[in-house]
């Protein structure tokens, strides 16, 4: 799963045109892309100095706003285009900064493999940025997507965790086990223990849910084939397939598994009754520039 952007600054513009998937961007999206370019336009050059309007156009080859972290991407790879169409010097850490601003996820991807989020101590958030633990060929993990359901989120990811966060008695429980779920999850990847790794995994899948669940009113993001594709994966580790299941904020559910499972965990996905599609990913690369004749 690729996104795919261009900026481009021009004095000329009236104002901001920007382009999602070749349609010109709906009106909460386009405030939040030019929001966030105030934002870098600010960090890289005087906050009070005037930026240029911008050009956008970007492209997902995935469903947006399904669940399937099409902000994370999308910013992502925003960060990187906007500084460089500024010609700005910046490391893969201030991009990490830089991203973030835009969407909490995105900071992670900006680098590929393995990596963790910090959520940082200092008051101006410059320590809450994403820093790689293993490259992409550390360990041969495939990542499968059960498509269940296309369309857009009734319930976006930043509302949904806004409502869980401001109403759900389970919300804080959920945060006080992070730090031991990361310490398990690091170490099992230390290890490439993927039983280890499964247990966490889904503990903190289930746990970011149910916290959701109990927000008022209660965000439920599945779907009768997400739950079945749930079982499913549990039933089929439990006869022996290296494999386990997480979700985000959204009805698809990935399996991750082995590169050995691969085949037999997509056979059995396909199988099972409202998935409409199987999305293949492995460990990504993290951004990088394209030439313009890409």
């Amino acid at each position: 799963m690729t996104t795919t952007t261009s900026v481009s600054f021009d004095t000329g513009l009236k104002g901001d045109q920007i382009e999602l998937n070749q349609q010109p961007a709906e009106a909460v999206a386009a405030e939040r892309i030019s929001v966030f370019l105030d934002r870098v336009f600010a960090y890289l050059h005087n906050a009070g100095q005037q930026r240029p309007y911008a050009y956008i156009s970007s492209h997902n080859n995935f469903p947006t706003a399904a669940g399937l972290a099409s902000s994370a991407s999308g910013f992502a790879a925003l960060a990187l285009a906007t500084s460089s169409a500024l010609q700005a010097d910046i490391d893969s850490a201030g991009l990490s900064l830089l991203a973030r601003r835009g969407s909490g996820s995105a900071a992670r991807s900006i680098f590929g493999g393995i990596v963790e989020m910090a959520h940082g101590q200092r008051s101006d958030g410059r320590d809450c940025i994403a820093h790689p633990l293993y490259p992409p060929d550390y360990w041969d993990l495939k990542v499968l997507i059960a498509v269940t359901d296309a369309g857009s989120k009734k319930i976006s990811s930043t509302d949904g965790m806004q409502l869980t966060t401001e109403t759900s008695p389970y919300y804080p429980a959920w945060v006080a086990g992070a730090e031991a779920d990361l310490n398990t999850a690091r170490e099992a990847i230390a290890r490439r223990d993927f039983d280890a790794l499964a247990s966490v995994t889904e503990f903190s899948t289930l746990k970011m849910h149910a916290s959701a669940l109990a927000a008022q009113p209660g965000v439920l993001y599945w779907n009768a084939a997400s739950v079945a594709a749930l079982h499913g994966i549990r039933a089929w580790r439990a006869a022996g397939l290296e494999v386990c299941f997480t979700m985000d904020a959204g009805p698809q559910v990935k399996a991750v598994c082995t590169a050995a499972a691969e085949a037999q965990v997509a056979e059995q996905l396909r199988q099972v009754p409202g998935v409409i599609d199987i999305i293949h990913c492995g460990l990504g690369q993290g951004v990088r520039l394209r030439p313009a004749s890409e």
